[in-house]
């Protein structure tokens, strides 16, 4: 299988049975060539990001309604011809044109023929006027930015979106130093480079599946963005202290707490589904760290006996999800209804954890979502009803331009990070 067809099959994924992005490209890519998985993997998200305009520049060539899998193919190669310069615009079209035969019949093979033909011929082509369109974000959530950040800001958001991040890498520094692993990682082909700010982190792209790369398989490193490290920094995390992450999966703040406690003290790690914890204690055994339980856990629900004897809490709280759309790009156009449940159940959560923190110990509340009525607004109503509670400036990295504050929301268009929230609580003595 080629680049080209498992985007399109992961698209199809996406679209007839709600797949999200990563995990339909999971099994389309598996035994791909890398450097074909890459690929594909950048056609697929490429065209999830940019959905709204592709198919406001296809209503334009193609009359009439259009089968499922032809739009599909359509995307692909206009995304193929704006949006990338590697690939010859001839190759985009033909590739289509077979495309559609093979998945589609002849008689759909000649309308993408000449819907891309008929794009080409009026090039350069216009923009269109709304901003929702122009960075395919749907109206409501285009309007909750606008509302959020101010039109300026909520464009430079939404235009983030759209950009390909590079992936950062956590050195595990129980095995391997960060000299070795950037050494491995370019010997693999990979373009590598140390993380501008913060120590022990990597910055990589055209990696392809990080999964197949030895460095991997040997526990040198792990993914997590920029912006879930500063959280887990945030705590101030010692080797023999005895921590708890209450929302654990996929595991990367764990991880880390694990690596900064030196793999001494006790470390928790809960989720509230049963298949994730075997995901972390898989990630923690490759990594080597032997100090990491887990526990399946509703956060908001008591358990007796940890109250106050957690020197730290981090609470990364189920959200929208809306700091992480450029690496989610399908989450934006899921119903922004259903977010608005989440505030009382992150107060819940955030409550609950509250309780097993020992006097001087440190809950962080944490977020991947930029919406101020899931972060600040949580928080402040938390040091409202517990006075107990103080919020503590967290001081980021000298270079990250990041302003020392107890409440950061991070934005990708700003710090080159997630869309991220970080928030530093200290019981008093």
């Amino acid at each position: 299988m080629n680049a080209r067809d498992a985007a399109l099959l992961a698209l199809g994924d996406c679209r007839s049975r709600g797949a999200w992005a990563d995990g339909a490209l999971k099994q389309r890519l598996a035994g791909m060539d890398r450097r074909e998985a890459a690929l594909a993997s950048r056609l697929c998200y490429g065209v999830l990001q940019n959905q709204m305009l592709l198919d406001w520049r296809i209503d334009a060539f193609a009359r009439g309604k259009l089968q499922s899998v032809v739009r599909d193919i359509l995307r692909l190669a206009v995304y193929q011809l704006e949006f990338t310069d590697k690939i010859p615009a001839s190759a985009a079209v033909n590739e289509a044109v077979e495309q559609a035969k093979c998945h589609a019949n002849p008689a759909a093979a000649r309308l993408v023929n000449g819907v891309l033909r008929a794009i080409l011929r009026a090039q350069p082509l216009t923009l269109p006027p709304d901003m929702a369109t122009r960075y395919s974000h749907p109206r409501e959530l285009a309007d909750l930015f606008v509302r959020e950040f101010g039109r300026e800001k909520a464009q430079a958001l939404m235009q983030s979106d759209n950009e390909a991040p590079d992936t950062v890498l956590q050195v595990n520094t129980l095995r391997a130093d960060a000299r070795q692993v950037l050494q491995a990682l370019q010997e693999a082909g990979a373009q590598a480079k140390t993380h501008p700010y913060l120590p022990d982190c990597l910055s990589v792209s055209g990696t392809g599946s990080l999964e197949q790369l030895p460095a991997y398989r040997e526990g040198w490193f792990y993914a997590q963005d920029a912006a879930a490290k500063l959280a887990v920094r945030a705590a101030g995390l010692l080797p023999g202290m005895r921590v708890l992450d209450c929302c654990a999966a996929p595991g990367g703040k764990s991880f880390a707490a694990a690596i900064a406690m030196e793999n001494r003290g006790e470390l928790i790690s809960c989720d509230i589904h049963a298949h994730k914890l075997k995901l972390i204690e898989n990630g923690a055994a490759r990594l080597g760290i032997s100090i990491l339980q887990t526990r399946l856990q509703n956060a908001a629900e008591p358990v007796p006996e940890w109250r106050g004897t957690m020197d730290a809490v981090i609470a990364d709280v189920p959200c929208s999800g809306l700091g992480v759309i450029r690496k989610k790009p399908d989450i934006r156009y899921k119903p922004l209804a259903q977010t608005e449940r989440l505030p009382a159940l992150q107060s819940a959560i955030l409550a609950q954890q509250a309780e097993y923190v020992k006097p001087g110990g440190v809950l962080v509340y944490s977020t991947c979502t930029v919406l101020r009525r899931e972060n600040e607004a949580v928080a402040e109503a938390f040091l409202q009803a517990h006075p107990e509670f103080t919020a503590e400036a967290v001081a980021f990295p000298d270079n990250s331009g990041i302003p020392t504050a107890a409440m950061t929301t991070l934005l990708p268009c700003d710090h080159g990070t997630d869309g991220f929230f970080i928030c530093k609580l200290r019981r008093k003595p």
